[in-house]
């Protein structure tokens, strides 16, 4: 068992970590360009295109849960329906939030708290990032399919490309060119439109042969589609949430001065690092619980629940005692403003405790996809944001910034509680 989570777990792991790698590079990038402003332009920036893209995380998801599902039970018509489906949706909801883009905008930029000079910065990373919204959203389907047919290694290569040519040419753009926030934005945007090309180029090189699984009749059959929204609902239910909460606490940073956004900016790049460590394990408990579940197979299921929840404690460990032993370094490499690096000092403590408060959470989001067990998951993603924002309300005005904080914490650890009280009745074990 040990042997298949990590065959899913590895190469998932290599495609997260290059992620919040990209948004190290980005903020690296922002904070040579002389001013604490530009940090917090990319935080908010991100910020937005979280709220926006991470609301439609079904669509990988899904994807991800009914494909495996399929897989397990070796039903590949219904696998091509799942693949065509999250595909033609993700397309159409891209090119419909390139439509919008206007009303969008203006409604995330009221929110922002800073200063006209962020607000300014915002705008012009966001209207040239918001062109690659079909490419994301498409990008989401392939991920979801690829990882339901239990194939980890290409969205990894399609993953590294993706982060390792916006690396360059946002490099390329901000240092070579000349170009600030905007060089950041096009070197994004032009990655994620090459990368679902390189997707599909993936897909037609190994399984344009289930073509011929292909039944139009099927694709949209009325029962599999209420299936598909029902699920989909409760996971937009849980993302938005989730989205909310993460933006929230962005913006509610950015209240509270320039330097304290720039300070969470860069103690979120721990969270999101360990998240996206985190999130492998996730992957792979999503890909086999719905593999078992389609073969009907609990005593595997049982094994294998076991073994992930192992594995997820010592990547904890590991994480925590990172975080404890080299924060100065990992500080240095994301900004070489003394001012902030001294400020982000008061705030570590809680970047230890992430880890070990957060990761079941992460966990448990995977197998509950894998069993499309999504009403769970979304009651427990409303307790946990509902206890976050009765407890930012109190302890904020109370604590500041700390208080923010231990919500956020408060927040993760809540979520991994219930999980793991529902789990028994949502994954029938």
């Amino acid at each position: 068992m040990d042997r298949k989570i990590f065959r899913l777990a590895i190469p998932n792991i290599i495609t997260n970590i290059t992620v919040p790698l990209l948004g190290m590079i980005d903020m690296a990038v922002a904070g040579r360009l002389g001013s604490a402003v530009f940090i917090g332009a990319i935080a908010l920036g991100a910020n937005i295109f979280n709220m926006i893209y991470w609301n439609f995380g079904f669509l990988r998801m899904s994807s991800s849960g009914f494909a495996a599902q399929a897989y397990g039970a070796r039903d590949m018509p219904e696998a091509m329906n799942v693949f065509i489906r999250s595909l033609v949706i993700g397309l159409g909801i891209g090119v419909l939030i390139v439509l919008l883009q206007y009303p969008i905008g203006e409604f995330a930029f009221a929110l922002i708290q800073s200063g006209p000079e962020s607000v300014h910065h915002v705008e012009s990373y966001f209207r040239i990032v918001i062109w690659g919204a079909p490419a994301v959203l498409g990008m989401y389907a392939f991920k979801g399919w690829f990882i339901g047919m239990q194939n980890a290694r290409i969205p990894m290569f399609i993953a590294i490309f993706n982060n390792v040519l916006n690396i360059v040419l946002s490099v390329l753009f901000v240092f070579g060119f000349g170009m600030q926030i905007e060089g950041i934005a096009l070197g994004t945007v032009l990655s994620q439109i090459i990368s679902i090309m390189v997707a599909a180029a993936f897909w037609w090189r190994y399984y344009r042969r289930l073509r011929k699984y292909i039944r139009k009749e099927t694709i949209w059959d009325k029962a599999s589609i209420r299936l598909f929204f029902r699920v989909n609902a409760d996971v937009f239910v849980r993302t938005f949430l989730l989205t909310l909460v993460t933006t929230f606490f962005t913006f509610a940073s950015s209240g509270m001065g320039e330097i304290t956004l720039a300070v969470n900016a860069l103690l979120m790049q721990f969270f999101m690092l360990f998240s996206y460590f985190m999130d492998g394990f996730a992957y792979a408990g999503e890909a086999l619980t719905g593999r078992f579940f389609g073969a009907r197979n609990r005593v595997a299921l049982k094994l294998m629940l076991k073994r992930i929840f192992f594995w997820g404690w010592m990547v904890s460990i590991t994480a925590v005692v990172i975080y404890a032993i080299f924060p100065n370094q990992l500080l240095h490499i994301l900004t070489n403003d003394i001012q902030i690096i001294e400020s982000t000092k008061d705030f570590l403590f809680w970047t230890v405790l992430i880890p070990l408060t957060g990761f079941a959470a992460f966990l448990w989001d995977g197998i509950f996809i894998g069993a499309t067990a999504s009403k769970q998951m979304r009651n427990a993603m409303i307790f946990s944001s509902v206890l976050f924002f009765v407890c930012y309300f109190i302890m904020t005005p109370l604590w500041g910034n700390n208080g923010l904080w231990f919500s956020f914490i408060l927040y993760l650890l809540g979520r991994g509680v219930i999980q793991t009280i529902w789990a028994k009745k949502a994954l029938n074990v």
